[in-house]
């Protein structure tokens, strides 16, 4: 079976490339290796895969149409698992038209061609972030969506929505997974426990916007895993799933984690709250766990100290 994974020199990419490896799959890997951090970091995340005679790097852009084509035409690619996309919800209020081209209309790009070349299953890298300010807690996938406040998660239900119609339109099998806050070895460096754990390890100040309150289901990159890996198992019509731990942590009590883990104590600059952070996001994982047996097993006490000797190999 030959698994197309978009996105996957990146931080969960990667990790789902050798994971596929090792389950036999053969693994067709495109990324476009920009600039939004440096691109050498994803170059090494998958630098032990690039002679393995399974994986094969297919380097270019999901914005253009004629290389992804080619690509279709040459690999016959069976099943994709899309997780390229331009990330983070601050970057997105700086620059909303690229995140536009690349989440939405690379998206459908991809849609495009898996309908075109006749693709079997078609899984969406979602985030939580659809749900915005939502009132209710634990969040599930039945919640109305209606009040996202950042441009990346306006293209993410942008997205799923596509997926729906190419589903609803032409028969593909799509499967659409909210991951929750991921975190763990390669994590991307501009997110919260990396950029902490750095500027305490380095002794200067951490921003901490607003008054350290705000909490996020953190969800350690194994459990993300071992969800796609059972999503691309269980071959759906059309469904989404939450993938987080269903347990929440303040960011304060998040700080003191990585405080304990290093054995230094952080100097926090307090920070006003920033337009298009949420104050809490929470998965109810009841319908994932029903449905494709998710079961997350790394509680945030166990996963920051894992992060944190990653961090400690390989910071230099």
């Amino acid at each position: 079976m030959s698994i197309l994974v978009t996105g996957g020199a990146g931080f969960i990419g990667s990790h789902l490339c050798e994971r596929l490896l090792l389950n036999g799959k053969k693994v067709y890997c495109i990324d476009d290796f920009n600039n939004y951090y440096d691109p050498e970091i994803k170059r090494h995340n998958i630098n032990s895969l690039l002679d393995l005679d399974n994986f094969n790097l297919l380097e270019g852009d999901i914005k253009d149409n004629a290389f992804l084509e080619s690509c279709f035409i040459k690999h016959h690619f069976e099943e994709i698992i899309h997780l390229a996309a331009r990330a983070g919800v601050r970057p997105s209020l700086q620059n909303p038209l690229l995140y536009a081209e690349v989440n939405i209309n690379g998206t459908l790009n991809l849609l495009e061609l898996a309908r075109k070349y006749k693709v079997l299953n078609f899984i969406f890298g979602s985030s939580s972030s659809v749900y915005g300010n939502n009132k209710k807690v634990p969040f599930s996938e039945s919640d109305k969506i209606h009040g996202m406040i950042s441009p990346y998660a306006i293209t993410k239900q942008a997205g799923e929505n596509l997926c729906f119609n190419y589903n609803h339109l032409y028969g593909i099998p799509m499967t659409c997974l909210r991951f929750f806050t991921v975190y763990g070895p390669r994590q991307r460096p501009d997110m919260a426990i990396y950029k902490f754990t750095k500027l305490i390890y380095e002794n200067k100040e951490i921003p901490m916007y607003g008054n350290g309150s705000a909490e996020r289901d953190y969800t350690f990159i194994d459990d993300i895993i071992d969800g796609v890996v059972k999503a691309l198992g269980n071959r759906y019509p059309f469904e989404i799933f939450n993938l987080g731990e269903s347990e929440t942590i303040s960011l304060s009590n998040m700080i003191n984690l990585i405080e304990k883990s290093l054995g230094k104590k952080a100097k926090v600059n307090s920070l006003p709250m920033q337009p298009g952070d949420v104050n809490i996001t929470f998965a109810d994982i009841n319908k994932a766990k029903r449905m494709l047996d998710y079961n997350p097993k790394t509680k945030i006490k166990d996963g920051i100290p894992i992060f944190v000797d990653w961090f400690l190999d390989n910071h230099k």
